[in-house]
């Protein structure tokens, strides 16, 4: 049984940082909640959880199960569960905007190497050249440049 845990805490941890190193917004998801279900796994674990023993001190029963490490892991599969969908509304917001999934862009470009529609190619490119952008601004003003 032991051999059983160890070896699901393992599969649970690798797959989960495997698909957090995907750089790709749903994978990363999975990943997160792949590693939660190992820590709720261990928390488990630790706990020693004891077969057909009641999770309450009882005189009848030869010994019990330690109620506290079931309450943790009951609180940790609600946040996770929460986070999730909070992480799952981001990630969409995201792509809506971007029209990629990548987590590595963050200029606004995606894997086509296409501005984000969101920004106007003045902002995209002021976006990479922050103080001569900045500069240049400040020159066209004093120089009584009006572009509006």
């Amino acid at each position: 049984m032991e051999a059983l845990i160890a070896a699901s805490l393992g599969l649970l941890t690798t797959a989960g940082i495997y698909l957090m190193l995907r750089q790709r917004t749903f994978p990363l998801i999975l990943g997160l909640t792949f590693l939660s279900y190992a820590v709720n796994v261990f928390i488990f674990a630790v706990g020693r959880l004891a077969v057909d023993l009641p999770p309450i001190v009882d005189k009848a029963a030869p010994g019990y199960t330690d109620p506290l490490p079931q309450a943790l892991v009951l609180t940790a599969i609600v946040i996770s569960f929460g986070m999730t969908a909070v992480i799952v509304i981001m990630a969409l917001g995201a792509y809506l905007s971007a029209g990629n999934d990548r987590t590595d862009s963050a200029d606004g470009t995606g894997m086509a190497g296409r501005a984000n529609p969101g920004m106007n190619s003045e902002a995209h490119s002021g976006a990479h050249s922050g103080a001569s952008s900045a500069a240049s601004s400040a020159a066209s003003s004093a120089a009584g440049d009006d572009r509006t």
